[in-house]
């Protein structure tokens, strides 16, 4: 049974398609014109982010202050007081060489499971050594790469 598709139909069915089309063009083309996060040199964006965090708090600590009711100074050192017994109490991060021995051990495991192969295995530690990973801390990451295993 053969049916043919009237002037109503086709025009619907042009009009979605127009409308998808969009939906998937309109939210490419706005994300290729967005600034990239990590334009412009890292050291500056460091330089920039420690000043505005240091006046931010320097802001907190006067406002502290004047509803408290006592120097600036007096609520900085608390403050900064605080800080210091906060960063004794967290533990310490694992440094690069741990953290490189933790993904070769994750993808030797992987590669053993099948879940890799040992080209792809190789890929990923070559890209993770050029900085293509940044890992915990790097530009634009908020973590760690997790347990391997997990």
């Amino acid at each position: 049974m053969s049916r043919t598709m009237s002037k109503k139909h086709l025009l619907a069915g042009l009009a979605a398609a127009g409308v998808l089309g969009l939906g998937i063009a309109a939210p490419t083309v706005a994300f290729a014109e967005a600034p990239t996060p990590g334009a412009g040199s890292s050291a500056e964006q460091g330089t920039d982010r420690q000043q505005q965090k240091a006046a931010r708090q320097g802001e907190f600590a006067e406002a502290l202050a004047k509803e408290l009711g006592v120097p600036t100074q007096k609520v900085t050192a608390a403050l900064e007081k605080l800080r210091e017994q906060r960063r004794a109490d967290r533990p310490e991060r694992p440094s690069a060489a741990d953290r490189q021995a933790a993904l070769k051990e994750g993808l030797a495991q992987a590669v053993e499971d099948g879940k890799l192969t040992q080209e792809q295995a190789d890929a990923i530690t070559k890209a993770a050594e050029a900085g293509v990973f940044p890992g915990p801390g790097g530009r634009g990451h908020h973590g760690g790469m997790g347990t391997p295993g997990k």
